[in-house]
């Protein structure tokens, strides 16, 4: 069977997302292969959550949980009282429905651009982030961290810093979120 694709996650399957292990999920009682392990906000916790459940959004609907925290996509405000985002309401749903979370080394935080979320491409190294410099610079320098930082040596064990490259889905531009440890 074809696994699942994620449109805001086009790499889930290597970035460690999911383990190999035999079992059966919580959700659709299928014997799968395949075990989710990063981020699901939820009261009670199913004990295995298959790729195809996150993908259809049945995990998220059975446990009333999110992969993704609504307010932590940026353009989305926690405060009722500020003006609705801009992002269309189904695509902030996929993200927090129907796409698996990466780890990060604080809250996630999912990136906008062009009026859409975008899509995690992965944990930043120097290798990645050299040749977008240009397009993640500004997001960079307004945390006020020397660019050098990134781009010599840096790797995802390598300080106590995280980084994580995103891209918009419309212009292609690349975004990175930078979080400490």
């Amino acid at each position: 069977m074809e696994l699942p694709k994620f449109k805001y996650s086009p790499n889930a399957y290597e970035l460690d997302l999911f383990d190999e292990i035999d079992g059966i999920c919580s959700i659709c009682a299928e014997k799968r292969s395949l075990k989710y392990n990063s981020s699901f906000y939820s009261i009670n916790k199913p004990d295995y959550i298959c790729p195809w459940c996150i993908a259809n959004g049945k995990a998220a609907e059975k446990y009333d949980g999110e992969f993704n925290s609504y307010c932590a996509i940026e353009g989305v405000s926690p405060d009722p009282n500020d003006p609705k985002p801009t992002i269309p309401i189904e695509l902030l749903t996929e993200i927090c429905s129907k796409t698996p979370s990466y780890s990060s080394c604080q809250q996630e935080i999912w990136l906008s651009h062009c009026n859409e979320p975008s899509a995690f491409i992965g944990y930043a190294t120097s290798e990645m982030i050299t040749p977008v410099l240009n397009e993640v610079k500004e997001d960079i320098e307004k945390l006020e961290l020397p660019l050098e930082w990134f781009t010599e040596g840096f790797t995802r064990e390598s300080s106590d810093l995280g980084a994580y490259l995103f891209q918009c889905q419309k212009c292609k531009k690349h975004r990175l979120h930078i979080d400490f440890t």
